[in-house]
């Protein structure tokens, strides 16, 4: 079964604990304290590999978790940073949290730092100072990021393969590559997307073709599945139309063509906008004159669209030379038999020669910018601010939820140093300015204090 949609949750490894520790050699007086500062913790990293097609590993793992860094040591031996959790996706994998793209990766070898592991804790040799020789606390390490996303998969093919259900798109699929999908008379044979390679035996040029099971009247709303399916021909650069010459199940060709237009055109105009090369298949079971009669009535179909400006066919038009009466619909329109390879080697190299227009347009598939990235800022972090929410004062900012999150509340000169830094900060002043009156109560980050 093929996979194309999986939802997972990771967290990042946990920064380590600083180490409390004083320096105890014979003949050094007072040696001071010389405990280490803990690992940060390891980060969940998202790679694109070629190696894989689907996200089907995905349906049975889908938690992740990261090393967590080690704990400082004595004499100043700093612990060591947690190991990065390495997951390989399929190329053209696209990663979401909340329904926001974080990432989109297209390339092989593709890195994407999806969750960063927490930093670890100071040692206590880290706040010695003139008026505090003998620091009897340390830093906390800081939890890494912990998420939940969804991946979705969108095949990397140059050109795909869509029309209605048992159009022959699976036999087209299996004479042109090494793809071997599985062939029957009857509808909804293939159930999932497949990838196929062409090759051209005289330049050795290559281009990937996608197959998707067939579509139906109402897929860009859905109906059977036909969104998710139209999805994975969203980054090709070539649509090649089939049309069953005898139509699906008796209809008429021209009107299964339309149903298929107006479809990608309800899914995403932009979809609707890519080049078109259309081929009226099964020739070889209907009368020669009855096939070229479907094959001039779908020219016509498409060289009316191209003059009133469809990007679809636009390429028609700059084959004749931007003169609306000279485009010739039929160039568009080619008569094949899957079946028994007739018209297919013509088929290919007509998609080899709009390919190539389209790679001198277009010559990479441009990664999507990865949405509500941090930009770093100098004093960024410094931002703090007091609110009043349901009954009690929040303290929100970076650096003070930082500060309680590294203080360890069962050591008192830690609470004590919390305290002073706090004070440093102006939070004390801060609170009183907003109202905040002894005894009441006041969060930051997940603690709870008594004001005083």
């Amino acid at each position: 079964m093929f996979y194309d949609r999986a939802k997972i949750e990771i967290r990042a490894g946990k920064g380590g604990n600083g180490c409390i520790s004083f320096r105890r050699e014979k003949y050094v007086p007072k040696g001071g304290p010389d405990g280490g500062d803990g690992g940060g913790g390891g980060d969940v990293v998202f790679t694109a590999s070629s190696r894989l097609r689907d996200l089907a590993f995905f349906q049975r793992q889908r938690h992740f978790r990261s090393e967590n860094g080690r704990p400082g040591q004595g004499s100043g031996r700093h612990g060591r940073r947690g190991a990065d959790l390495d997951v390989e996706v399929p190329m053209g994998t696209q990663i979401f949290r909340g329904g926001e793209l974080m990432a989109d990766l297209t390339a092989d070898g593709q890195r994407f730092v999806a969750a960063r592991g927490g930093d670890g804790g100071r040692g206590n040799a880290r706040f010695a100072s003139s008026t505090r020789r003998a620091p009897r606390f340390a830093e906390l390490g800081l939890p890494g990021d912990e998420l939940e996303v969804s991946l979705k998969l969108k095949l990397l093919a140059d050109a795909g393969l869509l029309g209605f259900p048992n159009a022959g798109k699976s036999s087209l699929l299996r004479i042109i590559s090494r793809a071997r999908p599985k062939v029957a008379d009857y509808p909804f044979t293939t159930v999932a997307p497949m990838l196929g390679t062409v090759e051209d035996p005289r330049s050795h040029q290559q281009f990937t073709v996608a197959d998707i099971p067939g579509l139906l009247e109402g897929a860009s709303e859905g109906v059977g599945l036909g969104d998710e399916f139209l999805a994975h021909l969203e980054r090709t650069r070539l649509l090649i139309h089939l049309v069953d010459a005898g139509g699906y199940y008796g209809q008429d060709p021209l009107d299964n063509f339309c149903a298929i237009i107006r479809e990608l055109e309800g899914y995403s105009p932009e979809l609707a906008d890519k080049w078109q090369l259309v081929a009226v298949n099964k020739i070889d079971l209907i009368a020669a004159d009855a096939a070229e009669a479907v094959a001039a009535g779908l020219a016509a179909e498409v060289a009316q669209r191209c003059r009133a400006g469809s990007p679809a066919f636009a390429w028609l038009l700059e084959e004749a030379g931007g003169d609306p009466e000279l485009v010739d619909g039929s160039r568009a329109v080619m008569k094949i038999s899957a079946a028994t390879g007739a018209g297919t080697a013509g088929l290919m190299r007509r998609a080899f020669q709009l390919l190539g227009s389209a790679w001198e347009k277009a010559p990479a598939v441009a990664a999507a910018e990865p949405a509500g990235h941090i930009t770093y800022r100098p004093g960024q972090e410094e931002h703090w601010e007091v609110t009043f929410e349901e009954g009690m004062y929040m303290v929100r900012g970076p650096v003070v939820e930082r500060l309680v999150a590294r203080t360890d509340f069962d050591n008192e000169e830690a609470v004590a140093w919390l305290q002073e830094q706090l004070e440093r900060l102006g939070v004390s002043e801060a609170l009183r300015s907003a109202g905040a009156a002894e005894g009441e109560d006041v969060g930051i980050g997940d603690r709870e204090f008594e004001f005083w």
